[in-house]
């Protein structure tokens, strides 16, 4: 992550950022602490599995701790688009028609730190992202896609 990297997140995805960070640091460091001093008291710590099992996931927790911090101090909270001037923005929800087989489809529009497409959160970076961005109700979307372009329309665009 660049020093001067800007971290776009919805007031939502903040909000889950800082949730996490705050669980990790006041409830998950004393719950492995908890577990180290467990797998201390078994004695000989060169072969005690637990001790070496919790020392791992220590390191992983600092690590994810460390990226949240990072993450938090450079986010720019998106100004979703009230919905009202139907232009799509980070935060907006977006339902699309895909012309060639019916199908309507949901998303968020959100910053790439907190996409999730199972849950309906695309990035703005994405193919699809990208190719939504400024635009309105009623256009047709192309998306390029390995298997081809994907064509959409644009149905309804809604703030978050």
């Amino acid at each position: 992550m660049a020093d001067e990297e800007v971290v776009v997140l919805t007031q939502e995805g903040f909000d889950k950022l800082q949730a996490e960070l705050d669980d990790l640091k006041y409830v998950k460091r004393k719950e492995l602490a908890a577990r180290i001093k467990l797998a201390i008291s078994y004695g000989d710590l060169k072969e005690n599995s637990e001790y070496h099992s919790a020392k791992d996931d220590q390191a992983f927790m600092e690590t994810r701790i460390i990226i949240l911090e990072k993450m938090l101090i450079k986010a720019r909270i998106a100004e979703a688009s009230s919905g009202s001037s139907g232009i799509i923005g980070v935060g907006s929800n977006v339902v699309l028609k895909d012309i060639e087989f019916g199908d309507t489809l949901e998303y968020q529009v959100v910053g790439p730190a907190e996409a999730d497409v199972v849950d309906g959160k695309i990035s703005y970076e994405s193919p699809l992202g990208k190719a939504l961005m400024g635009k309105k109700v009623g256009e047709k979307i192309n998306v390029d896609a390995p298997m081809g372009t994907i064509h959409y329309e644009l149905l309804e665009v809604k703030g978050s």
